[in-house]
């Protein structure tokens, strides 16, 4: 039986994750309302909340980041209109990714063989070259192989190979990239 009441009453947050989030939330409306160039003011922004971010990275002021010190990206990375980054795990993107518009990246769950159902947080890895297309799904626990493409509208809850597509609900290899 559900125990809605042992849930509520964990403690997920320490109190300075607690703080960091809080300080985020007032500080997000100024990553939010940059202009589209100010690729540099939101780099400086999520770096100062604890974010690695590497070189020549672009966030789209749309973009929405749960909690900046669990995101990691490497150079030259894109992370487009509308993505979720639902960093209560921590998320790591590699060299030369793509995220997408309309992305939903999920690095957060709930263990629904308890009672209490307790919140999870794994991670999730998107490797170097990978790209996840528009308004596609990774779960938590998931790793995109260096190279791969996770199609349009995809939902991926399985580690998906280096250099290979998938697309669909649940996400399915169509195609290897090289032979």
């Amino acid at each position: 039986m559900l125990d809605v009441s042992a849930n509520r009453a964990s403690r997920k947050w320490s109190r300075r994750e607690q703080a960091g989030r809080v300080a985020w939330a007032l500080v997000q409306p100024v990553f939010s309302l940059s202009p589209r160039p100010f690729w540099g003011w939101r780099r400086f922004l999520l770096r100062l909340f604890g974010a690695r971010i590497g070189a020549q990275v672009h966030i789209h002021p749309s973009v929405r980041i749960a909690i900046p010190w669990n995101i990691e990206i490497g150079d030259e990375t894109a992370v487009g209109d509308r993505v979720i980054l639902y960093s209560l795990g921590r998320i790591s993107l590699g060299r030369r990714t793509t995220i997408s518009q309309g992305a939903h990246l999920c690095a957060g769950t709930h263990d629904w063989r308890r009672p209490d159902r307790p919140l999870m947080k794994p991670p999730i890895h998107v490797e170097d070259d990978a790209w996840v297309c528009a308004d596609a799904f990774v779960g938590p626990a998931v790793t995109v192989g260096a190279g791969a493409i996770v199609g349009a509208r995809a939902v991926v809850m399985r580690d998906v190979p280096a250099m290979v597509v998938v697309t669909g609900n649940p996400a399915r290899e169509i195609r290897k990239l090289v032979d």
